[in-house]
């Protein structure tokens, strides 16, 4: 486990304290105590799912969508969860007073700006939010902030209307037209970018996503903080499952997503993995 990025990082057992069905997912809200005043907008748990009996011997990450370090019950971290696989489909059926093998906070955290800049944050579907409470931490900043959420159709964007209490202005869009702008997220913002005189940009969201996010932020050369979405085995830097390749001063190099990220530099990532086996 890195030294410097998770030094505050903790095993424990978080108790349940809210489990509520928001359209296709899950708002989950965990007692964790002292853990939660050391959480950042980007830092994510890994969680060890199934019950003492599952087969499924690996933690699955999440990313934390807010953390409260006062409350009822002391510090708290809620996760918006989609039951897509066998383990997060586990975690959305436990019940409030349940206990559950937390580690964290994990990862990097997304970098702040020095002084007040014009940011538009890039979520899609539920991967969208860690953004609200960076959101959040950019506006009591002073900086003006732009949010953009897109999903596949309109029950997939995740609170639209938190979304639109913690910034500027808040542009949806929906594939297939349900509601907001008809078409891909990335379609829309070459456009928003002129529009608000973006000046940095912050994204979460699905690999393919944030690969057109960095394109476009080359094109108009502003800087792009992501938080990759790759799949992680144990989130504290060990297994090695995790990795994806970044540009350096030799080339290529690999590094893992848990410790040197999630969140990550968008134009050193090699977004077209052909690139790196045309390297190899």
């Amino acid at each position: 486990m890195s030294a410097k990025i998770n030094q505050f990082a903790t095993q424990m057992l978080a108790e349940v304290i809210s489990n509520k069905k928001v359209g296709p997912y899950h708002h989950m809200v965990f007692a964790v105590g002292e853990m939660a005043s050391h959480v950042k907008p980007g830092n994510f748990v890994a969680i060890s799912v199934g019950g003492e009996q599952s087969s499924l011997v690996l933690r699955r990450a999440f990313a934390i969508y807010r953390a409260l370090d006062k409350g009822p019950m002391g510090g708290s971290i809620e996760l918006v969860v989609a039951p897509h696989g066998q383990g997060s489909r586990w975690l959305c059926q436990r019940a409030v007073g349940d206990l559950v093998d937390f580690i964290g906070p994990l990862g990097t955290a997304f970098g702040i700006p020095t002084v007040n800049a014009n940011a538009m944050l890039i979520g899609g579907g539920y991967g969208s939010a860690p953004l609200f409470a960076l959101a959040e931490l950019l506006k009591n900043k002073g900086c003006r902030v732009d949010m953009v959420l897109g999903a596949s159709t309109a029950t997939k964007i995740y609170a639209p209307l938190e979304g639109k209490r913690s910034v500027s202005s808040l542009t949806l869009t929906t594939d297939d037209g349900s509601t907001g702008i008809h078409g891909q997220i990335s379609e829309a913002i070459p456009r928003l970018i002129r529009e608000f005189g973006t000046e940095v940009i912050y994204s979460c969201g699905p690999m393919g996503m944030l690969a057109a996010v960095a394109k476009i932020a080359e094109e108009f050369n502003l800087v792009h903080q992501c938080a990759v979405e790759e799949s992680m085995a144990c989130g504290i830097g060990v297994c090695m499952t995790c990795v994806i390749p970044v540009k350096n001063e030799d080339g290529i190099k690999m590094i893992r997503s848990c410790i040197d990220g999630p969140v990550m530099d968008g134009s050193q990532v090699i977004w077209d993995r052909k690139t790196v086996m045309d390297a190899l």
